[in-house]
């Protein structure tokens, strides 16, 4: 017995003709759902789903727009570094008067 894949209801009168099964309509379902999205993004999870959307595009980018992402990630990450650097060597200094 065949089980059919789990559908998205919600873009149904957006997905009218499209075959359900086929993998770019789904894709296409999970796009209009990304960009449909509203929710706060001023959370501590709405900002690791935002980051994972990033990292989901970015590995199915390729060419410039790869190197680009992976740009934006790599500077990210030095910032943190030199953020959480300059953190510790204040937080010392502050010890140690």
């Amino acid at each position: 017995m065949a089980t059919e894949p789990a559908r998205n209801h919600r873009f149904e009168e957006d997905l009218v003709g499209l075959d359900p099964a086929d993998p770019e309509a789904q894709a296409f379902a999970a796009h209009l759902d990304r960009m449909e999205r509203c929710e706060p993004a001023f959370t501590v999870e709405a900002s690791l789903q935002g980051v994972s959307d990033f990292a989901d595009s970015s590995t199915r980018a390729s060419g410039p727009r790869w190197f680009f992402a992976a740009l934006v990630a790599a500077l990210i990450v030095l910032g943190v570094l030199v953020s959480a650097w300059d953190i510790i060597v204040r937080a010392v200094e502050w010890l140690s008067q």
